[in-house]
């Protein structure tokens, strides 16, 4: 990845020292770490090539699975089982998994009812299902829906992303009500949605825009009528005991 410019170094050791770069998935690995146990049986829906290091739950969970269209997925360091396909039809028994668990893979469904569907299909009563994804409101989220998808494989590639990671964003399942009703869809109960901001990573290439950014994290962080506009959210569904899920699969 390229590097900052000395005096985006300097911005981030003054407003952001205790920051971490992946402070995001460094959020969700808490959040995953804190319902986990060491007979956990894990899905990690959209586990794609494992390049994403907080991710690694080997020692943590009993085994760990994962499902991504993407044939690298095999190639998983993360997995104890991989395989390759969707969410709409994951290939795995009911009740299969204690916990699923999605990391940026939200905002790139087509069908996320169906996604969700499937997901309760698979856990035990009792599981959990937890997503990290970015918040509609953001305009993170408003630039990706207002630009091609050329533009975010240029910008991502000039972050040090390779292309073949940068994937067609929807948002059709990325603010706080939208994932109640999927959930309720689905016969999930919504648990949690906490409401994040941090490091304005997207502006961090110069320093106006980085101020800018900072000056944004400063007003969702501390304002709660501006909350909703923050940039991630980390959300955790649970599969109640007994019956109650739906019998068709919405389309």
């Amino acid at each position: 990845m390229k590097q900052p410019t000395r005096l985006v170094q300097r911005l981030d050791r003054r407003l952001y020292p205790e920051h971490a770069d992946r402070w995001d998935d460094v959020a969700f690995r808490r959040a995953i770490l804190a319902r986990l146990s060491p007979n956990s049986r894990v899905l990690d829906l959209g586990a794609g090539a494992g390049v994403v290091p907080e991710m690694d739950l080997r020692g943590e969970a009993g085994r760990v699975a994962g499902l991504d269209p993407d044939p690298r997925v095999l190639d998983n360091p993360y997995l104890d089982e991989a395989k390759i396909g969707c969410g709409e039809s994951v290939p795995w028994p009911d009740g299969s998994f204690d916990l699923v668990i999605a990391d940026n893979v939200l905002e790139h469904l087509e069908r996320p009812a169906t996604v969700f569907c499937e997901v309760a299909r698979v856990l035990v009563p009792g599981g959990r299902f937890l997503v990290k994804t970015p918040n509609r409101r953001h305009y993170v989220a408003l630039v990706a829906r207002l630009t091609p998808h050329s533009f975010h494989q240029a910008f991502n590639r000039s972050r040090g992303r390779a292309t073949e990671d940068t994937f067609p964003t929807r948002y059709r399942a990325n603010t706080p009500k939208r994932l109640r009703d999927l959930a309720a869809g689905a016969g999930l109960q919504l648990r949690d949605v906490e409401l994040l901001e941090g490091r304005p990573e997207y502006l961090r290439r110069w320093p106006l825009t980085y101020l800018l950014g900072w000056l944004y994290e400063r007003a969702v962080s501390s304002l709660p009528g501006l909350s909703g506009f923050r940039v991630l959210l980390i959300a955790t569904f649970e599969k109640p005991h007994g019956p109650g899920l739906p019998d068709a699969r919405p389309t």
